[in-house]
């Protein structure tokens, strides 16, 4: 397949690397040479230095023939036009904006995007992904990644274990031993840095960051069997009152719970239009770095804290300085993946990456039929991938067992019809059966053949 990424920013960077990886022919536009540089040194892609509206640039980039165009510029405006130009000029079956203004986004409005209009055939908003992993966060405290499959019927649930983690030195084997009618699944550890999928004979240490699958009636069992607390969160202060602070608390405010949330904001515009929105939740104009103002905000009381303000260093020193006064959870986002070693050192319970929650969404959306989920791990170091198995994929009809599955990769999940199973050894795939895949990022392409996996396009 033929795709223009215009953007060579980090999403459109990694967007190009997942599809050159996959053998597509990918053209990445960015009106900065420099950038474009850089992406084709490091990946197997062309590149055109110009701006992504501008027709005879996508021309250039080989607009008359593509299947695709993904605009993810740091310009609303630009990927809206980028796109309109890809569909009236150069009819362009698929494409994709990222689109940030909250105006842009309001449902009154859909309509805008449809092919008389604007034709975008799907709508990427990063604040909105974003602040959807820091309520999934707030629901599952514990965890430091945490993603709905399944239809929300099986949770990916990262956690660290600790030294009262009641599995630690036990082995995987005997973990499903001991508990047998626990329909979780271990399949990934990050140890020393090091992202690895494991197997029955792995033992789980301290320190030991784990990736387990477990069906949603099964997640708070499967927390208290490793270590930890499920307790209900109350009280919420929320660093930061832009795009990203605004939809998690407008979101706090729609529930039947009734969580009780405290905005601060260092703008006082921002603060201003952050109140006028929100009708339950106190909004203070301050710095969330000031102490007397996390006092004021009953920092003492508080059962977790969300520091997602646009700044990193801001998100990274209120979250520590929250922690060491003995705030539950705290939970920083963080732009700058490589800042993510810093999280045990500071004691920081999770970190958002807003990079990753983007490119998670917009593969979602590029992969079509068979490929129903993609969720990006860490730095792009593995893919949890949801998909639906044929009839003529080479696993049909097939144990697990018997299956050539690459030794990176492990099947996480199984649903047929209505019943979700744990898998195993005997575990027979068949034709309509959803499973999940946990692969690590050099296998992915190995995955995708095992289930005769295309990208496709509507």
């Amino acid at each position: 397949m033929k795709v223009i990424v215009c953007g060579a920013g980090q999403v459109g960077w990694q967007i190009a690397r997942h599809l050159a990886a996959e053998n597509n022919e990918v053209t990445i536009v960015d009106n900065n040479p420099g950038l474009v540089n850089q992406a084709t040194d490091s990946l197997d892609v062309s590149g055109i230095a110009g701006f992504a509206s501008y027709p005879d640039v996508l021309r250039r980039a080989g607009a008359r023939d593509a299947d695709m165009i993904i605009a993810a510029t740091h310009s609303d405006e630009v990927n809206m036009v980028t796109c309109q130009v890809a569909h009236s000029v150069f009819s362009i079956p698929r494409k994709i904006a990222r689109l940030r203004a909250q105006s842009y986004l309001d449902v009154i409005y859909t309509d805008l995007y449809q092919r008389d209009h604007l034709p975008i055939d799907v709508v990427i908003s990063p604040e909105k992904e974003v602040a959807a992993a820091a309520l999934r966060q707030l629901a599952a405290p514990s965890t430091f990644d945490n993603e709905p499959f399944l239809m929300g019927e099986v949770e990916m649930l990262g956690i660290t274990l600790a030294e009262d983690c009641a599995v630690v030195n036990t082995p995987l084997r005997q973990l499903s031993e001991l508990f047998s009618t626990l329909r979780a699944l271990v399949c990934g550890v990050r140890r020393d840095n090091r992202l690895f999928t494991a197997t029955s004979e792995d033992q789980l240490f301290v320190g030991d960051q784990v990736y387990l699958f477990t069906h949603k009636e099964d997640v708070g069992r499967a927390l208290e069997i490793f270590g930890k607390a499920t307790k209900k969160r109350e009280r919420v202060i929320i660093i930061g009152g832009g795009n990203v602070g605004l939809a998690v608390a407008s979101e706090l405010e729609k529930r039947s719970d009734r969580v009780r949330a405290k905005v601060i904001e260092k703008s006082r515009p921002v603060a201003e239009r952050a109140a006028e929105a929100l009708e339950r939740t106190i909004v203070l104009h301050g710095d969330g770095l000031d102490m007397d103002m996390l006092m004021e905000a009953n920092l003492d009381k508080a059962d977790a804290l969300l520091a997602v303000t646009d700044d990193d260093k801001t998100n990274l020193l209120t979250a520590t300085r929250a922690k060491a006064e003995g705030c539950p959870q705290v939970v920083a986002l963080v732009n700058d993946n490589g800042l993510a070693p810093l999280m045990r050192p500071l004691n920081i319970d999770a970190f958002i990456h807003p990079r990753a929650t983007t490119v998670s969404s917009i593969l979602r959306h590029i992969r079509h039929g068979r490929v129903r989920q993609v969720y990006s791990i860490g730095d792009a170091e593995a893919e949890v991938i949801e998909a639906q198995v044929m009839s003529t994929s080479p696993i049909s009809g097939s144990a697990i067992r018997d299956i050539n599955i690459p030794e990176g990769a492990i099947i996480a999940a199984v649903k047929k019809g209505d019943k979700v199973i744990r898998p195993d050894g005997n575990t027979r795939i068949e034709d309509g059966d959803v499973v999940v895949i946990f692969s690590l990022a050099r296998y992915i392409e190995d995955v995708e053949r095992l289930l005769q996996v295309q990208i496709d396009f509507f």
